[in-house]
């Protein structure tokens, strides 16, 4: 039930494209302590963060040189601005570029910022100007755009790593670049994401709401993920098989409209059928593409759904070991 409430705040702000879920340092803290040697001489552009309030711009320029971070550049969309931490409106986006100089050793709230002759959202052409310029995209985009915010990410050619919901998975265009080995999910997912800064109008759902000792409100959804295409340690390690298929075939019923066998946990996965199986969509996050091959996603060769005696179980992964001998 709490999962299901946290759920409808998420989808809530779907629909309304109101997107003001701000994240917590100790998350940001808890993931990108593994892509350090990412950031080293690069320039990171956090392009929907407000550089007075954002966790990620305080987090590159209280490391700067700990990291050796270039530059860091951090764009907010003028709507943005009035919310639970302003009451300040602004008539244009803005953004701030920061390199740590002698002249910028000050205090962040004190930093200046320049002014967008529009209203600073991804797409503007004043915004694309400054991702030509960077490296590195570290943030947490509009979940209601997601698809054109990572579109927009690969037509520009640039790394990122970045926050969205699991479902994310599950839309073609972001699955066909996990298939094609251009994105994979980071190292924190569901629970590994403990929550999200929300503003005052929004109801706190859940049994895991809460008010910090700071007074931000956090609705934790538990439903998240990090998407990048900078490499990891977690995309290089063996998922441990340890079931067999052969003397155990009643455990992994074939589909009707497939030639695979159902997997209900990565965990089960069989380590001596060298066939298609359909995995849960979870499996994502140990995946290894030198292991594995993915071959599609939720549909048989009848184009419906994957079906089980007819009864369609949750969506599936379908995928192939690279591993194991032909046992025929």
């Amino acid at each position: 039930m709490a999962r299901q409430a946290t759920n409808k705040i998420l989808q809530k702000a779907k629909k309304s494209k109101s997107d003001e879920f701000y994240t917590q340092l100790c998350d940001i803290e808890s993931e990108l302590k593994y892509y350090k040697a990412h950031f080293k001489n690069k320039v990171i552009f956090c392009n929907c963060d407000d550089p007075r309030i954002s966790n990620f711009f305080r987090y590159f320029s209280s490391n700067f040189e700990k990291l050796g971070v270039k530059k860091v550049l951090a764009a907010c969309y003028r709507e943005q601005v009035r919310d639970l931490f302003s009451e300040q409106s602004n008539e244009n986006g803005f953004f701030l570029e920061y390199e740590n100089t002698a002249e910028e050793q000050v205090q962040l709230q004190s930093l200046g910022v320049t002014s967008f002759e529009g209203d600073g959202d991804f797409r503007s052409p004043e915004s694309i100007e400054l991702l030509k310029k960077a490296d590195v995209v570290v943030t947490n985009p509009p979940f209601s755009l997601f698809r054109e915010y990572v579109e927009q990410l690969i037509k520009y050619d640039k790394k990122f790593l970045i926050i969205g919901n699991v479902n994310a998975i599950t839309y073609k265009e972001i699955f066909k670049l996990i298939q094609e080995n251009k994105a994979w999910l980071g190292i924190n997912l569901g629970r590994g994401v403990s929550g999200f800064i929300v503003p005052e109008h929004y109801e706190l759902y859940g049994t895991e709401a809460r008010v910090d000792a700071e007074g931000n409100r956090i609705v934790s959804p538990n439903n998240c993920l990090w998407l990048t295409n900078l490499d990891t340690f977690r995309r290089h390690e063996d998922i441990i098989l340890t079931k067999k298929y052969y003397g155990n075939e009643c455990d992994y019923p074939k589909y009707d409209n497939y030639d695979g066998i159902n997997v209900n946990r990565t965990k089960d996965i069989p380590s001596d059928y060298q066939g298609a199986m359909g995995v849960p969509i979870t499996f994502l996050h140990k995946f290894n593409p030198e292991q594995f091959e993915i071959i599609k996603f939720r549909k048989g060769n009848d184009g419906k759904d994957l079906a089980i005696n007819g009864n369609c179980p949750y969506f599936r992964i379908l995928i192939k070991s690279k591993r194991i001998a032909n046992h025929l």
